[in-house]
């Protein structure tokens, strides 16, 4: 169990620090289009800043794969939302996004459900799920995916049509990316579950008979095309965690019901893991709303 534990953190620090990175890279690159697929590819691949931020969010997909094996949905979506706590601060340090005090109080607020979420934990009462349904996944995931895709079309005609009023807040785009990305978790769940490092072959073989490995290859072109155009537009550290929350949400959600999960029986640990999951999750909604703009009176010369 500790292990899992382990493995979430690192997978945190190794995707904020992708995310920064390419976001960085991102700030040197001519704007990006959805609608240019193959010349959005050849101007990422073109910066080594981008690659070593797409690798340190590939090695957090390693230790994304040891997660699903040691815990439960539900407990891990409750450790991935920690991350937020070190990409506000790398988005300050790193972009010179500065952080606003509701962002700091947001920190505190992550870091109490964090522990909430690890004092939860059974190491031999909670049980890992490791099949499911191959048609409810497919069924789940194809909604899904419809879902994000129509979402993140309709918010780039929105931003056509207001071409020369305030830039968009992202949160449309971050929704969507959220909604592949929760596919995604389903997809590296049911992989986890069927990966002997002992047996490759066979488990490639297994594999190659479940839809994993097919709807890992959609979400991670998809999800690669739109996060990038998302993150290029708007701020990382709003992007990112409202992402993570339609993510978390989704997948300790529908992939605990999917993956034949319980949740813990003990009313301790049950009530620590949803109000620490609840916690997190009101913090990043939080966050996710922007602060009503305040609009200039025309002047009286302007008359």
């Amino acid at each position: 169990m500790w292990w899992g534990v382990v493995a979430a953190l690192s997978a945190n620090v190794l995707y904020s620090s992708g995310f920064v990175l390419e976001k960085r890279a991102l700030s040197t690159i001519p704007a990006l289009s959805v609608r240019r697929p193959l010349r959005l590819v050849r101007l990422l691949l073109g910066s080594p800043l981008w690659i070593g931020g797409s690798l340190a969010l590939a090695a957090g997909f390693g230790a994304q794969l040891v997660v699903y094996r040691t815990l439960p949905m539900a407990a891990a979506q409750g450790l991935f939302v920690s991350g937020l706590v070190l990409l506000l601060l790398l988005s300050s340090l790193v972009l010179g996004e500065r952080l606003s005090p509701r962002e700091r109080y947001a920190t505190a607020g992550i870091l109490a459900a964090l522990l909430m979420v690890v004092a939860s934990l059974g190491q031999d009462t909670d049980a890992v799920g490791d099949t499911a349904s191959a048609g409810a996944i497919l069924l789940l995931g194809s909604v899904s995916l419809a879902g994000g895709f129509s979402l993140y079309v309709a918010a780039e005609r929105r931003t056509a049509r207001r071409r020369h009023a305030a830039p968009a807040t992202g949160i449309a785009y971050a929704v969507a990316v959220g909604l592949i990305y929760g596919v995604s978790s389903l997809a590296i769940k049911g992989v986890s579950a069927r990966l002997a490092p002992d047996a490759p072959l066979t488990s490639a073989l297994a594999l190659a008979a479940t839809p994993y490995p097919y709807l890992l290859l959609v979400t991670g072109a998809g999800g690669l095309v739109l996060s990038q155009t998302a993150l290029q537009r708007c701020r990382a550290s709003l992007v990112v965690p409202v992402c993570t929350t339609t993510s978390c949400l989704y997948t300790a959600t529908l992939g605990t019901l999917a993956f034949g999960e319980s949740l813990p029986e003990d009313p301790l640990r049950l009530a620590l893991l949803l109000c620490g999951a609840g916690l997190a999750v009101s913090v990043l909604l939080a966050l996710s709303v922007q602060p009503a703009q305040r609009t200039e009176r025309p002047s009286h010369d302007a008359r």
